[in-house]
């Protein structure tokens, strides 16, 4: 119940979708009396957009999240295993197309590929069934699976969690295959600004691992300054900040992760 009400709710909590809706029910209510709310409607919609997509405002409020966990420091020794969490292929496309399609969030595979080589006796699970609630995508970790080999990757040393549909099944699924020992140490690989929410999910499961963020979408605080040049990025930016932070909400009201800004 809460992965279905999640993702139908998921499509109004993003920014461009509720401001194109805004304009939209603007431009039926032209057809009726109430011409000076739709208006307005269209208007605010309009002026959003551009704040949304041009202004620096996805910068600020992605910044806080990317800042959130550090890089992580390989002084204190190597890892036992490394949990990927899934995002980084579009499952659809490649069965459609019968070949590998990485997305925006790729570098989550090729930060894997290059910790594979480093550390050798590592375990690595990638996390990634399927989120769609209608139409099936297939599951991702199949072919996250198959591109690893491919970049090289020993096939004995992967693992696919196929049954996660979200960042807190991701953590449940991803502890039932680790089965993490004393004194282990694994790494979590996810994008930046998603890993406080993916921290909170793994603390919620009791599966302690230490935050490997990559995938950063800002340089630094210097972003906060700067406007976007085309307004699709600058949208894209606001949504992935907000979707981000109306998860660790929800996640904390629902009482499925303990902290609603979990830190280092």
């Amino acid at each position: 119940m809460f992965f279905a009400v999640s993702k139908i709710l998921a499509f109004f909590t993003v920014p461009s979708n509720l401001l194109i809706v805004i304009g939209l029910l603007g431009v039926i209510l032209l057809l009726t009396r109430f011409t000076r709310l739709a208006s307005w409607l269209i208007v605010t919609s309009l002026v959003l957009i551009a704040v949304a997509g041009l202004s620096p405002l996805g910068n600020a409020l992605i910044l806080p999240l990317e800042q959130r966990f550090p890089p992580w420091d390989p002084s204190r020794g190597p890892p036992d295993g490394i949990v990927v969490l899934g995002g980084a292929i579009s499952p659809d496309i490649s069965a459609a197309r019968g070949a590998v399609s990485l997305n925006d969030n790729a570098e989550r595979i090729m930060a894997t590929a290059e910790l594979a080589r480093r550390y050798p006796n590592a375990r690595i699970i990638y996390s990634g069934g399927t989120n769609a609630l209608i139409f099936s995508e297939g599951i991702e970790a199949e072919y996250a699976v198959r591109e690893l080999q491919a970049l090289g990757v020993d096939h004995d040393r992967l693992t696919a969690e196929e049954q996660s549909r979200n960042t807190i099944e991701n953590a449940v699924y991803s502890r039932l295959i680790a089965n993490p020992k004393p004194g282990e140490r694994w790494l979590l690989v996810t994008s930046a600004a998603h890993m406080p929410r993916a921290i909170a999910a793994f603390r919620a499961a009791h599966f302690t691992v230490e935050a490997y963020p990559v995938d950063w979408r800002t340089s630094g605080p210097v972003d906060v300054s700067r406007p976007f040049p085309l307004l699709s990025e600058g949208l894209a930016q606001t949504d992935t900040a907000v979707h981000e932070w109306i998860g660790l909400l929800a996640y904390w009201v629902a009482g499925k992760t303990k902290a609603l800004f979990p830190g280092p």
